[in-house]
């Protein structure tokens, strides 16, 4: 088959969640699929790419703007892959005749206060033409398979879930790494960490007041650490800390890339990412690949992630999520017991795994049309 791939994602030099999903599956995808024909559509060139075999080329078709509408759409049209896949939402306007699409989240339907009005159309309408186009979805999980249901009305059949896997350099770093690294972002001795974009969504006002509180009980807390590059409606985010009087302790890192991140996970004494919705939750099982106890909340996909392997909590209830960091931190044989549990938890969710079952719905959709 010749499958097609919007991989303009691999070009974006700050990776989030979409931009990892893309390039580590078109990894696990060369390597698991040596026979299809795959091209990869670009709108620029990537600073590099992950490892290809000769039955993989690259196509770029620069646009300044709207590239997915007015370039890849209408190449689509010329080239007539047998499937063409959109691994991060959004279909071009002129659809190819194949296609699938992965649907990572519909997050600002649960909680629209969290994104500008204009974001919240756009996600909206993108994701209901995509969703009422495609041949099949992926969708990263049940949560978000159900979101599909309920919000556009597709039937069930139309949508494979098919989770994340971790990447083999997420497991616990030696004391010299994870010291090194923890240096260059202003780190010293412990610290309690969240890695995610800066965004309402995160529910990191509320884990900031949750620290503030947890301090009052244990003044010895370790600096809460926020690692991630800004989204939008941040402003109270920021304020938070000073507001609260504990600027002093809450660290904003920044944009952690890609290199520093294993060791950075590593070095955490809990990691926390109490969202108020998530897709998938990513970081959660990188950071139990790295011996490190989790937090998270009891909502969307993240108890399907997390398992029985990390502390739930119900993300609205400050205190809860206070009196989690609280037992944990105070708690060092809880701690090890849950790092023991993410560890052996991490290692059954592989990007083998996704890759051959995403390959089973490109070859159905390009052999068939439809499932």
């Amino acid at each position: 088959m010749q499958i097609a791939i919007d991989a303009s994602r691999l070009a974006v030099g700050q990776r989030t969640g979409t931009e990892s999903y893309t390039t580590e599956l078109v990894r696990a995808l060369a390597q698991t699929d040596r026979t299809n024909h795959y091209c990869l559509y670009v709108n620029q060139l990537p600073a590099a790419l992950p490892p290809l075999g000769r039955n993989w080329q690259i196509k770029p078709i620069p646009a300044p703007r709207l590239w997915t509408h007015l370039r890849l759409g209408p190449t689509w049209q010329i080239d007539r892959p047998d499937v063409a896949f959109v691994p991060a939402h959004v279909l071009p306007s002129l659809p190819p005749r194949r296609s699938v699409v992965t649907i990572h989240d519909l997050g600002y339907e649960h909680h629209p206060e969290s994104h500008p009005a204009r974001q919240r159309l756009y996600l909206r309408y993108s994701t209901l033409w995509s969703a009422r186009m495609a041949s099949q979805i992926i969708a990263i999980s049940e949560a978000t398979k159900r979101d599909l249901l309920h919000y556009t009305g597709i039937a069930a059949e139309k949508i494979s879930v098919i989770y994340h896997g971790v990447h083999e350099r997420f497991y616990p770093h030696s004391s010299e790494q994870i010291k090194a690294t923890a240096a260059k972002y202003g780190l010293h001795d412990k610290y309690l960490l969240f890695i995610s974009t800066i965004q309402p969504r995160k529910n990191l006002v509320r884990l900031i007041e949750a620290y503030a509180q947890a301090r009052q009980y244990c003044p010895d807390l370790p600096m809460l650490a926020l690692g991630g590059k800004t989204g939008w409606l941040t402003e109270q985010i920021t304020r938070q800390a000073q507001q609260l009087g504990i600027s002093q302790y809450v660290a904003f890192l920044g944009y952690v890339a890609d290199d520093d991140l294993p060791a950075l996970l590593s070095g955490a004494t809990i990691y926390l990412l109490p969202s108020l919705y998530e897709g998938f939750g990513m970081t959660v099982l990188e950071a139990m690949a790295s011996g490190v106890p989790v937090i998270t909340s009891n909502v969307s996909s993240l108890p399907e992630v997390a398992g029985d392997a990390a502390l739930l909590v119900e993300p609205t209830q400050t205190d809860t999520i206070a009196a989690a960091i609280v037992e944990l931190w105070q708690n060092p044989q809880q701690r090890h017991d849950l790092a023991q549990r993410g560890l052996a938890w991490a290692k059954q969710w592989t990007w083998q795994r996704c890759a051959e079952q995403t390959l089973a719905v490109l070859t159905t959709v390009g052999q068939h049309g439809s499932f």
